[in-house]
């Protein structure tokens, strides 16, 4: 009975679960490990993991019953997700709660909520189906380019006002879609001429609004009203443009002395970096950290460098296999499709979450600049972990429903025998 029970509730691809069971396993020990200064404000020593894992038991609910809607009941959802995310972009902008100097919460009956995770499925969703509706024998349809474009676009700008970093995450998963979606290569060569103009334009705006002395401090809780003091269309567009700048500025700066550094200023880089220093190739074993303590963000955006400080370069680059085989499990996973829109749908959630997670440890080890990106699946966080949960449980819907190549001929030829 109990095997039974497993069975119905762990659907789909076992290699999909057995990533998803790992990344939850560390996720949960370096929550604990990285959540001190929570610990230390709320006086309680287990509430901050034991929310996390309520949080991981709620998103897996999620999964489930994800992953129990054949995916081509999917397309339904795309009308009412496309104007419920149009509605909440716009109702953060005008009333979302403020958090390090950008509104990106909305609070619904004290759930506070991320419109832009809801944006970023919606459109991977519309996108599968503008590709898989205008897929002819030699590609796509030129078409299909131009409706793309144009939804990506409308809901890039929307969240880019509060978000950059996730408006260029879900600009290059779009893109990656494309390239799997066999959209004519003039039109990727247009398109990456547009989108260099674009972030020219951007940097120009930046450099010319931003003003780096006002940026937000992320340790300190301090944060400038920009908007009050640059009332005009473009500014309030750029309104973040000193965050921007001031991370920009700060990357792309020459290397400091280590006695020079300024733990004020740039202290997530700083202790980042310390971290993974102290790791000595082999860590300092779960629990252990010291960087913890100092790192604002340890249990969220910099969560990788805590574990690379804790389980050495060996436990980096396990936590980096385990996307990698998602993102080619969901590959082959899509290979075996023989409809277009569940595996375009599959690819496109895989891209995403990869890609944010490529985000994410590029911070940590200071080969980007600081995006405020959190690492799926692992870092701490309502919202973002229940939309990955059910971004997975899309993906094991496809490797469950979806039909497959050859499986009428394989019927056919059982039959004969």
């Amino acid at each position: 009975m109990s095997k039974t029970i497993i069975h119905n509730l762990f659907k789909g691809d076992k290699t999909i679960w057995m990533v998803f069971f790992f990344l939850c396993l560390i996720s949960i020990t370096e929550v604990y490990s990285a959540s001190s200064s929570l610990t230390y404000k709320g006086g309680a020593f287990w509430a901050p993991v034991l929310g996390h894992v309520g949080t991981i038991i709620v998103g897996v609910i999620f999964m489930v019953c994800t992953l129990n809607i054949p995916c081509k009941y999917f397309k339904l959802a795309t009308p009412f997700l496309i104007i419920l995310s149009i509605i909440m972009l716009l109702w953060v902008l005008a009333f979302g709660q403020s958090t390090n100097g950008a509104a990106r919460w909305v609070s619904i009956l004290g759930f506070h909520f991320q419109p832009s995770e809801l944006a970023k499925g919606t459109v991977v969703l519309a996108t599968a189906q503008i590709l898989s509706g205008l897929q002819t024998e030699h590609g796509a349809d030129k078409r299909a380019f131009q409706w793309i474009l144009l939804l990506t676009g409308f809901f890039a700008v929307l969240i880019m006002m509060e978000n950059l970093s996730t408006a260029m995450l879900l600009c290059i998963t779009v893109v990656g879609m494309m390239f799997f979606g066999r959209i004519p290569k003039r039109q990727l060569l247009r398109l990456f001429a547009g989108v260099g103009a674009v972030a020219a334009f951007v940097l120009v705006m930046i450099f010319a609004i931003g003003d780096e002395t006002k940026a937000e401090d992320p340790v300190k809780g301090k944060t400038e009203q920009v908007v009050k003091e640059k009332p005009n269309f473009f500014a309030r567009l750029f309104h973040r443009a000193d965050t921007w700048k001031a991370r920009i500025e700060d990357f792309g700066s020459k290397d400091v002395p280590p006695q020079d550094v300024d733990l004020d200023k740039d202290g997530q880089k700083a202790h980042a970096a310390i971290a993974i220093a102290s790791s000595n190739i082999i860590g300092v074993g779960p629990g252990n950290s010291v960087e913890r303590d100092f790192l604002s963000q340890a249990f969220s955006d910099f969560i990788y460098a805590i574990i690379i400080e804790e389980m050495g370069i060996e436990g980096a680059i396990f936590v980096a296999a385990l996307y990698i085989i998602l993102l080619f499990r969901t590959g082959h996973i899509a290979g075996q499709c023989e409809n277009n829109f569940p595996a375009f749908l599959a690819m496109g959630l895989a891209i995403l979450l990869v890609t944010q997670a490529l985000f994410n440890m590029l911070v940590a080890v200071g080969l980007v600049p600081v995006t405020g990106q959190p690492l799926p699946l692992i870092s701490r966080g309502g919202s973002s972990m229940f939309f990955n949960c059910l971004y997975l449980g899309a993906i094991l819907s496809v490797s469950r429903t979806a039909k497959k190549r050859g499986t009428e001929t394989e019927k056919a030829v059982n039959t004969d025998q």
